[in-house]
């Protein structure tokens, strides 16, 4: 049951694990400014005794930013909530510490995701280090989490998720659909070996086949939207800093029309404030576009339908709306806060 406003009327206590990493200090710049929560810990190893400014420079100019620390994890104090945001596989070893001092714990890593056991082997072998389970949870697609321990989506899992839902939810396509996504450098995190003179001016292949994030978006679609599809996942590297596009081609099941596609997704995304349909784009500029939502809290997802072929694109900020945006959001929702509390819905440009 969700918790409501702060607890016993003062601010949410948090921490951040991990905070010098781009989902870490990404996290740290929205909840500087979110009204109901005080940053109480971040944890830094190669960092600690340090100012936050000091290793973060664009957050130097925050009134708080100068007495913010970073130590290390040992040192974690009592929080209501724990945000993980450790390099994937750390997370798991230090459970039992951070369980002792956390009431919650969010972990935005892909460490908890997977529940076959086979799949998490495979992709996220220090999960096992830990037994008590992680909720999934995407705030668009399930009630408020009473577990515990919560663990978020990856970023391309969720923008997939929102391109496929609405179409699987409601039986319209084959289950055989094919998925490409293209990112930007930050997903790869602030400790990626690629020289900016090998990612400037390219658009190359990221993984054809075995992305850690398919057998997550299978898992996701089986689970809320009731299907498991037969899914080809290839991913993409951009020359971009931040955001995803998502292209998901799927086939019509007979005697479904363009109509029936359209009124699915009208339906499945009217009242979600962060996954916003475009429903009529005429020109370019009107699809999906990182754009409209790089610097922003919201995904946008337009459809297309002809002779019979589907063809869903969905884009996002990787770090906000596919990580520290998505886990405010859910910070909001398990305290009963408005869920768009301390997010932005506007996009930066040029």
């Amino acid at each position: 049951m969700a918790e409501h406003n702060a607890p016993a009327g003062r601010p949410i206590t948090v921490a951040v694990l991990g905070a010098t990493g781009y989902t870490g200090a990404e996290l740290i710049r929205l909840l500087l400014d979110h009204p109901h929560t005080e940053i109480a810990f971040l944890s830094s190893e190669q960092s600690a005794g340090r100012s936050v400014g000091a290793v973060l420079p664009w957050l130097r100019n925050h009134p708080a930013a100068a007495q913010l620390k970073l130590r290390p994890l040992d040192e974690l104090t009592e929080v209501d909530v724990a945000f993980g945001c450790l390099p994937g596989g750390r997370l798991p070893a230090r459970m039992a510490l951070v369980a002792e001092r956390a009431k919650r714990v969010l972990n935005l890593a892909g460490d908890f995701r997977l529940r076959d056991p086979e799949q998490a082997a495979a992709h996220y072998p220090a999960s096992a280090d830990w037994p008590e389970p992680f909720a999934y949870h995407v705030p668009e697609f399930a009630d408020v989490p009473e577990n515990r321990f919560v663990n978020l989506p990856g970023c391309m899992a969720a923008a997939t998720l929102y391109a496929l839902h609405p179409l699987l939810a409601h039986g319209l396509v084959e289950p055989d659909v094919v998925v490409d996504a293209k990112t930007g450098s930050s997903g790869s995190g602030r400790g990626s070996t690629e020289h900016p003179a090998d990612r400037t001016g390219n658009f190359r292949v990221h993984r054809l086949h075995g992305h850690r994030h398919a057998p997550e978006i299978v898992q996701a679609l089986n689970d809320y939207a009731g299907a498991a599809p037969d899914l080809q996942f290839s991913t993409y590297s951009l020359d971009t800093a931040r955001g995803i596009v998502v292209s998901a081609y799927s086939r019509l099941r007979p005697g479904v029309g363009a109509l029936d596609v359209r009124r699915a997704y009208a339906k499945s995304y009217a009242r979600t404030p962060f996954v916003r349909l475009r429903p009529s784009p005429k020109s370019p500029q009107d699809h999906p576009m990182l754009k409209s939502v790089v610097g922003s809290n919201v995904a946008e997802v337009a459809v297309s339908v002809r002779d019979g072929r589907c063809v869903t694109v969905a884009a996002l900020d990787n770090l906000l709306k596919g990580a520290a945006g998505q886990a405010v959001q859910t910070l909001n929702r398990l305290h009963g806060l408005p869920e768009a509390t301390g997010l932005p819905f506007t996009a930066v440009a040029p």
